[in-house]
């Protein structure tokens, strides 16, 4: 099996990836907080673990993914501090929180679906969770790494030696610099909730040893990954703004409570830019997918142009850049139906293996195993794509070396970027309605009636059906 090598955001250094089960990789990524749509920017770190996820299966890995739902506990400000975003969201729209997160769920799951993202073996919520957390609040006030105070629990960063090691911040400098309104629930102003003490009118609360709350927001990734994988796992994905505090805090937390290493390899994604700026909410310069739908592209598209550049560099989105992705798609999709069209092609040639096939294909794996190097990957691609038209052009391109390059492009290059048109799932009663009107249209050829048999080729082709006539027979094709 080949090797895999990944920039660690812990180590900082780009690693081979040895994982803890042969073959086998666990992956968990930080997944949406469902208080409303999604914009493209969240899209971008949740299209960096699919590109993963598929990269590992195409090596042969067995994947187990998990993905999150974050549908109670993360605040407006990640100091503990501030209104619950899916609470907040409620007391605007006069709605009940949960309806508000299930709302807004099923929303992400229909763009996840439209950006080709390979659904989540896993996909836990949060509120189903309620009862680990709360076992977790327990062990880590046990060993002293965490206190309750006036129905709260807070992880005590002082017993915490390594805290910072992810992010590369150190506890005295993060002292020093804190902005942190005083909390004089806390020891010290850096330590972070693992539950929250509910006011009576507060929507979202569980009974719990220190009264009615809700869990906090780092705490629960921790205990929904250890409850599904178990510590260590292999992979923890997310985008750059949660290696701090997000997955410090984890980090801490996590290994507090094993008392070993939680996880192998930390991945973050760099942020999607609009202008020079983070594209965020806050700062209201951000699409979703149904903005970008309702200009005229696609979910694909958007794919495409995400995966146009390596996940650690910034991305700056615009417009003539996704019309760009749409024209490199565009010429993709012609140059296979070209490919296509010359392999199916009857030929009596002796085929020869064609050596730059064979050298695109090694390049092509050689960039994807390389930290996910998607640039260099989709350059080997179109160096295949160039030099199959040259030989096409030149009157030189066999049925065969047409079909290779049209297998790397449905397979090794679709397994990744997957780009091309679904191909349509007939029922058995449109099958039979096809074979009817392919009946009608071989009597009408018989009978001579060419603008007859013509009209229902081009009615089939309007629903995606291509007519093939070949050896005296006629057979079809979703396309």
């Amino acid at each position: 099996m080949n090797t895999i090598f990944l920039q660690n955001t812990l180590s900082g250094q780009k690693e081979a990836f040895h994982p803890i089960t042969p073959n086998k990789v666990k992956i968990y990524t930080c997944g949406p907080t469902v208080y409303d749509f999604a914009h493209i920017g969240n899209f971008r770190s949740f299209l960096m673990s699919d590109l993963l996820n598929r990269v590992f299966r195409y090596a042969g890995y067995e994947v187990s993914k998990a993905q999150n739902i974050t549908d109670v506990g993360h605040l407006v400000s990640d100091h503990d501090d501030g209104e619950d975003k899916i609470l907040k969201k409620a007391r605007l729209e006069k709605k009940d929180p949960f309806a508000i997160a299930r709302f807004f769920e099923e929303a992400y799951i229909n763009d996840e679906k439209k950006l080709r993202i390979i659904p989540p073996k896993d996909r836990p919520r949060a509120t189903d969770y309620i009862f680990q957390q709360i076992a977790w609040c327990k062990k880590l006030i046990q060993s002293e790494h965490a206190y309750a105070k006036n129905g709260s629990v807070y992880f005590r960063i002082s017993k915490f030696e390594e805290y910072g090691k992810l992010s590369k911040n150190r506890i005295n400098d993060l002292n020093a610099g804190a902005r942190i309104e005083e909390n004089p629930e806390k020891e010290n102003p850096l330590d972070f909730a693992l539950w929250k003490n509910a006011a009576p009118n507060h929507l979202m609360q569980w009974d719990s040893p220190w009264g009615r709350g809700f869990p906090g927001w780092h705490l629960e990734c921790s205990a929904m990954a250890h409850t599904l994988f178990g510590f260590p796992f292999d992979i923890h994905t997310g985008g750059e703004d949660n290696i701090f505090p997000h997955h410090e805090c984890e980090i801490a937390q996590n290994e507090a409570f094993g008392n070993k290493k939680s996880v192998n390899y930390w991945l973050h994604t760099k942020h999607l830019m609009v202008d020079g700026e983070k594209m965020a909410k806050s700062k209201n310069n951000f699409y979703t997918l149904k903005d970008i739908e309702n200009k005229g592209y696609s979910g694909v598209d958007i794919r495409y142009l995400m995966f146009s550049a390596h996940y650690r560099k910034s991305l700056n989105f615009t417009f003539d850049g996704l019309e760009m992705a749409r024209n490199s798609i565009a010429r993709i999709e012609e140059a296979k139906r070209i490919f296509t069209e010359i392999a199916e092609e009857s030929s009596t040639e002796n085929h020869q293996k064609i050596p730059f096939i064979e050298d695109c294909r090694n390049k092509y794996r050689t960039a994807l195993y390389d930290d996910l190097n998607v640039s260099d990957s989709l350059a080997a691609v179109f160096d295949l794509i160039k030099e199959g038209m040259k030989l096409r052009n030149e009157k030189k391109l066999t049925s065969n070396t047409a079909n290779e390059i049209r297998e790397f492009l449905n397979n090794d290059f679709n397994q990744i970027f997957d780009i091309f048109p679904e191909k349509k799932e007939l029922s058995t009663n449109e099958k039979s309605e096809i074979e009817a009107l392919i009946t009608k249209r071989n009597q009408y050829r018989k009978e001579k009636k060419w603008d007859e048999a013509d009209r229902i080729r081009n009615q089939l082709a309007k629903q995606g059906i291509e007519l093939v006539d070949e050896s005296g027979k006629t057979g079809y094709r979703v396309v």
